[in-house]
Order: C-alpha cells, then structure tokens, then sequence
C-alpha cells in the first residue's frame, strides 16, 4: 500500500512562517467579515499572530495546532488549530468542555488530496480523547461539505459579532 504524500503532526516554532502564510489564505484577500481590510491590517494580525503561536505552541493542554507535512520535502503544507474552552455545564455538555476549530487551511495546490479531512480526524480524536463531547467551527462555503460528513451540522442559533476598534 502506497504511504500518504503526508503527514499530520503537532506544529512547533519550526512551522511558525508556515503557519502565518496558510493562514493568510483565510484572512488576507477575502470578502470574509473577519479578513484584512488592508495591508496595515495584514502586517497587523501577522504580527499579533506570530507572537500568539511564540507563547501558546506547546505551552496549554487545552491547545492543539497540527501541521500536515509533504513526506518527501518536510514543507508544510496545511494546519489546523483546536482550542478547548471550559464552560458552563449545559444538556448536550455535562461537563462544559467544548472544543472550538480554526484555521483549518491547506495550500491551494494541496488541495483535494484529504489533507484537511486528515486534520480533522486527529483533531476530533484529540477532542474525544480529553472528553469534549461538543465541537464548534465556523466554516466557508467550500469547506461545508467536509464538515458535514464529519458529523458536523448547521445550528439554528445565529453567530453575532461585536467588533470593537483594535486598540
């Protein structure tokens, strides 16, 4: 049997560059309400990011950010983040863990080969593994139907943002 063309391991500061680049794929360039309005706000968020990932990779046990690498070069070439967040206890969510997904992002020539299907997987088996029982994601259009077939489905409840002017 033939091995994949990658692997999915936990990133470290080796991947910090590649990480900022994949995720610049979701918040540069995008009608997206959360994406770059600007170049100032790209170099903005770049920044704030790199120094994000420097102080919390490796440092939390509620914090998985997986890396998916070629075999043959080591390039990275998608990434994905799990944060869990302890809330309070709900009927679906006895014991309040619940477990958010960001920046799941491959590069686009990557694309379609089941590198982010792959992501998910080991982060849904992290999540189940420390007893998270309810994962939450906000998804693009192109992403949707990967959600789906992973169990995820569409809530009735309405995501509502306040943005406040960065300080």
């Amino acid at each position: 049997m033939d091995q994949p063309l990658f692997t999915v391991r936990p990133a470290t500061l080796a991947d910090v560059a590649s990480l900022v680049e994949l995720r610049a794929h979701l918040l540069d360039g995008t009608a997206a309400t959360y994406a770059s309005k600007s170049p100032e706000d790209a170099a903005q968020w770049r920044t704030a990011y790199r120094s994000w990932l420097g102080s919390h990779l490796g440092a939390s046990d509620n914090l998985q950010i997986l890396a998916a690498e070629r075999r043959d070069s080591g390039e990275v070439i998608g990434c994905a983040t799990a944060i869990i967040d302890q809330r309070a206890p709900a009927p679906n969510c006895l014991n309040g863990l619940c477990g958010w997904v960001q920046s799941v992002v491959v590069a686009p020539q990557w694309r379609g080969r089941g590198i982010a299907r792959h992501l998910m997987q080991q982060l849904l088996h992290w999540f189940a593994n420390r007893g998270v029982g309810s994962v939450v994601l906000q998804s693009t259009a192109a992403a949707g139907t990967l959600y789906k077939t992973l169990g995820f489905a569409a809530s009735d409840e309405r995501l509502l943002i306040r943005q406040e002017a960065a300080a």
